[in-house]
């Protein structure tokens, strides 16, 4: 599409309505850094449970909206954290931008209601792991965010010093900790580990990234497997076959047993979290140890995980928490907002709109447009619904 030669943008930032969630996504900084190209209208105390107030967003140039309804009608772009619920679907304006973490591999119907409505869906869990869209990576900003405060529960609930400590009662060993997936959470709960004084592990079944978790101080449980069965597009992870999955288990039980704490960060895109520690992992592990289960929204690696709640099973607690950066939501939505800017700023340049679907990153992100949906998993899903 041409760009449009129109009005500045109206870009609009509700209050996010999901329970729990103190994020919002987009500060008073960024505000003012893009306040040249956009008008930013955000709904009253929007900012608030991040500690960004309305007067600082009026302060930046933003105006404030006193109600969701009359803000998504004055909206050409939405911008939030979370998905939209239906009644937030029903308020926004057909033909308007709608830019959130929208999980299209797990939620394709949310994408159908989105084309229904006539809205442009773009996802920022959707960001293309390409050099010049890292600036956009939300997912990674958000993960970092996970395996650093990950580490801090751990620290806080294992009844035990994290680092050596040499005292007048005697030596105190350091804590053994051991992470479940070096991807971007993996790699942040490694160095905050390290940080904190413990002797660190690190299983990953991508053998590529044992370089990067040896630079950060931990050791680095080796597993036998071609980089090509354990790696897919993007440099995720990616499902392995059953004897693979069985042999990665019985490797991981060994190291588990010796661990006082153990963080698992293991996803697979668009699939159930990886089965990694079973009951009887667990049940073989030391009385006392913890478990920070970060994948537990999507089912956990833990077998024992209760997604949302802490339980304790066989004298192990086992956390399973389902929104750690909103436990951060100061600097969670100050990254979010950076990582939106730098998208808005690709998607509108000047603040002209200009939606080229054949741009790798653009092409990657919008899900819906024009009333059609474009998301390739999602069109295959309405293809089965339909058959």
């Amino acid at each position: 599409m041409e760009p449009q030669a129109n009005a500045a943008l109206t870009v609009a930032v509700p209050k996010e309505t999901m329970p729990g969630e103190r994020r919002v996504a987009l500060t008073p900084d960024v505000v003012r850094k893009l306040a040249a190209g956009f008008r930013f209208i955000v709904e009253r105390d929007a900012g608030a449970a991040s500690s960004y107030l309305d007067q600082a967003y009026q302060d930046a140039g933003a105006t404030i909206v006193t109600d969701a309804a009359t803000l998504d009608q004055q909206a050409d772009i939405v911008v939030k954290v979370q998905r939209p619920t239906d009644e937030e679907i029903a308020l926004l304006k057909p033909g308007s931008i709608l830019i959130a973490f929208l999980q299209p591999l797990v939620r394709p119907q949310l994408v159908v209601q989105l084309a229904e409505r006539k809205v442009t869906a773009i996802s920022m869990d959707a960001i293309p792991r390409i050099t010049r869209a890292q600036s956009m990576d939300a997912l990674s900003s958000m993960s970092t965010i996970s395996g650093y405060k990950a580490v801090l529960h751990a620290a806080n609930t294992l009844q035990k010093f994290f680092p050596l400590l040499m005292t007048a009662a005697g030596t105190i060993p350091p804590a053994r900790v051991l992470i479940l997936g070096a991807g971007v959470a993996g790699l942040q709960a490694i160095a905050t580990a390290r940080r904190l004084g413990a002797v660190v592990e690190a299983f990953d079944a991508r053998p590529v990234v044992k370089e990067q978790v040896e630079s950060l101080g931990a050791g680095f449980v080796e597993f036998e497997v071609a980089p090509e069965e354990a790696e897919g597009a993007g440099g995720y992870a990616k499902e392995l076959s059953e004897e693979h999955i069985r042999r990665e288990i019985a490797l991981i039980k060994d190291h588990a047993v010796r661990a006082d704490a153990i963080i698992t960060t293991a996803l697979v895109p668009g699939k159930p979290a990886p089965l990694l520690l079973p009951a009887d992992t667990v049940q073989a592990m030391r009385p006392g140890s913890v478990i920070i289960d970060i994948a537990a929204e999507s089912g956990g690696n833990c077998e024992l995980t209760v997604p949302g709640e802490t339980v304790v099973r066989h004298n192990v607690t086992i956390m399973g928490p389902l929104n750690l950066p909103s436990e951060m939501a100061t600097h969670a939505s100050q990254m979010y907002a950076r990582n939106v800017s730098a998208l808005l700023e690709h998607l509108a340049p000047k603040g002209q709109l200009h939606v080229d679907l054949e741009d790798a990153i653009t092409g990657g992100v919008v899900l819906t447009r024009d009333g059609e949906v474009l998301h390739g998993p999602t069109r295959a899903w309405m293809k089965e619904g339909v058959a």
